[in-house]
């Protein structure tokens, strides 16, 4: 079977700088003050996906699940490392990730679409059906920069699942949303996995992990935590505070007619 996607040693560093102006910068070197830090968000992570795959990518907020899939969309190059992909790549990484504010949702559905590699006659040909997705209503020609981040989610979700990719990626996609609409979501997301597609899916929630993926990664800290089986790596992901049986709870609901 052909890889899909391969990182190897992949590293990826952030500068956080404190002060914003020139003049903070200097009062702060004056008394002897920090004014930036560096922290790397993916620390020499290296796997292997084939394609057809459905991954999982677990961890806690802050753990890296955002900028590796970042690396793997082309969005970001590592520092070090490489991450190297086969076939077009579709997704929804970032709630309204490529919207105009000031164009309207029909506006924004041909944008996102050429962002994401689709031609505008392909655009054409599908856009009643990312519209009827989406479900917005009214407000297709409206200016997005008036949706709320419900509305924002569904347009974006819509335009990705639409798309002909060989690997689609999926950043919390059912974060945001009415139950409705993260259960069409799923439905969709199954269809993509049981097409052969290869479907990397960021998400907390340990029901929908199990019911999508054949296998799990985990970050801790930007680094590779855990890369196996699924139940074994939801039962490796720690959430304080909270019982497995709460977290799967709306899972449950969310899954019960898929």
């Amino acid at each position: 079977m052909a890889e899909s996607i391969v990182v190897d040693h992949a590293t990826k560093t952030f500068t956080l700088r404190y002060h914003r102006t020139f003049k903070q910068m200097t009062m702060a070197r004056l008394k002897r003050q920090e004014v930036s830090n560096t922290f790397t968000a993916v620390d020499d992570v290296s796997f292997t996906v084939e394609q057809g795959e459905s991954i999982g990518l677990m961890g806690l907020n802050g753990s890296g699940k955002s900028t590796l899939l970042k690396l793997i969309n082309g969005i970001m190059r590592p520092d070090d490392g490489r991450v190297l992909t086969r076939g077009r790549i579709a997704g929804l990484i970032a709630t309204g990730a490529g919207f105009h504010p000031q164009l309207t949702g029909r506006d924004n559905i041909f944008l996102n679409a050429a962002i994401l590699g689709m031609s505008e006659a392909e655009t054409k040909r599908k856009f009643d059906e990312i519209v009827e997705f989406a479900d917005v209503g009214k407000f297709l020609d409206t200016e997005v920069g008036h949706y709320s981040s419900g509305m924002y989610s569904r347009l974006g979700f819509s335009v990705a699942i639409h798309v002909d990719s060989d690997i689609f990626l999926a950043d919390e996609v059912l974060a945001v949303g009415d139950k409705p609409f993260k259960k069409k979501c799923l439905q969709r997301m199954q269809e993509v996995r049981d097409s052969g597609r290869t479907l990397v899916y960021v998400s907390h929630a340990a029901g929908s992990v199990r019911k999508m993926c054949d296998r799990v990664i985990v970050l801790e800290h930007g680094k590779l935590g855990f890369d196996g089986d699924v139940d074994a790596g939801i039962k490796y992901v720690k959430y304080d505070g909270e019982t497995e049986d709460a977290l799967e709870q709306e899972d449950d609901d969310l899954g019960a007619d898929i």
